[in-house]
């Protein structure tokens, strides 16, 4: 886990809320040596260093049987990536509030540990990942927390089958909320720019799922549907964003599969793009650039001013260029 990471790459509740996630099996697992908790590889510590805020990633599930799902209301930052299939997968990233659970927790992809650079050794919280891929997790610059490493800080819901039934609890596997200095994501956040379009909904599709952001003047916040439901929580929270980003990304395929053959996708989001940005009932054009994985992404309007976010949750959804 010491090592650099590979080219670019990359709950609590009570047991009757409804929860969700995925055993590691033996495809998962292969024949992986056994894992220290909290890392994954073998090296000899550093010395120590002022250590940087990290926050809590935890990869979400997202098929219909998954939902609703927990915790979800609370990230600071939601990641909308495509699958295997065309489904969708969600990527939540938590510093400022860590709900008592989380859930349902899935597995990781290849271009997660991309995306992850941008954070100073950020937990990742999955329950497992392609066999192949686990190697390249093990040397990129985060800190695992699989079940089967932290098996305190999970546990498995008795109202769904598995694998949607596998929740965490980050208050046993953090010791303390990370805070706000923990979300080196590049985001800037403050007044509206002048312009844009007014806009009361838009809809991102992916092959076999789609996101619906619905302006309400009441909440000031966008509402969160997917495939044409009404996203709520276990606890019946309507989750709802300050901003939404449609980012526009390269979405190739990754060298890895899963079980029934399914090329998994890669979404690319070092580069540059253009993006819409959806806050205050208005949509604006935007263009994003992040150079370096080890870096945030920055966002400009059509005239190359920064673009502020609203304060509040953020979605970002990584749509095909």
């Amino acid at each position: 886990m010491r090592a650099t990471l590979l080219a670019t790459l990359l709950v609590g509740v009570t047991a009757t809320a409804c929860t969700s996630g995925e055993p590691l099996d033996d495809k998962q697992r292969g024949n992986m040596p056994p894992r220290t908790a909290g890392t994954a590889g073998t090296s000899a510590p550093a010395s120590p260093a002022p250590r940087a805020a990290s926050p809590l990633v935890v990869k979400i599930d997202n098929v219909p049987g998954a939902r609703p799902q927990t915790g979800l209301d609370a990230a600071d930052v939601v990641y909308a990536e495509q699958v295997e299939g065309g489904l969708s997968r969600l990527m939540a990233v938590y510093a400022t509030r860590l709900p008592k659970a989380i859930g349902p927790v899935r597995s990781a992809r290849e271009s997660d540990l991309e995306l992850l650079r941008q954070f100073h050794r950020p937990t990742l919280a999955f329950s497992g990942a392609q066999k192949k891929l686990l190697p390249l997790i093990d040397s990129a610059p985060l800190q695992t927390a699989l079940p089967e490493e932290r098996t305190s800080a999970y546990y498995r819901g008795t109202d769904r089958p598995q694998p949607h039934n596998l929740y965490l609890r980050p208050q046993r596997l953090l010791t303390a909320t990370p805070g706000a200095d923990a979300l080196t994501t590049g985001f800037r956040y403050g007044a509206a720019p002048a312009g844009g379009t007014a806009e009361s909904t838009r809809t991102v599709r992916f092959p076999q799922a789609r996101f619906t952001f619905d302006w309400s003047r009441d909440q000031r916040r966008w509402l969160v549907s997917m495939d044409g439901t009404p996203t709520v929580t276990t606890g019946g929270q309507r989750v709802a964003a300050s901003t939404v980003v449609v980012q526009y990304v390269n979405i190739r395929e990754s060298r890895y599969h899963d079980y029934l053959g399914n090329i998994t996708p890669y979404t690319e989001t070092v580069g540059s793009g253009t993006a819409k940005v959806l806050r205050d009932g208005k949509a604006f054009d935007a263009a994003w650039q992040r150079p370096l994985a080890k870096g945030g992404t920055e966002f400009t309007t059509a005239d190359g001013t920064p673009m502020n976010f609203a304060e509040g949750q953020v979605w970002v959804v990584f749509a095909r260029a």
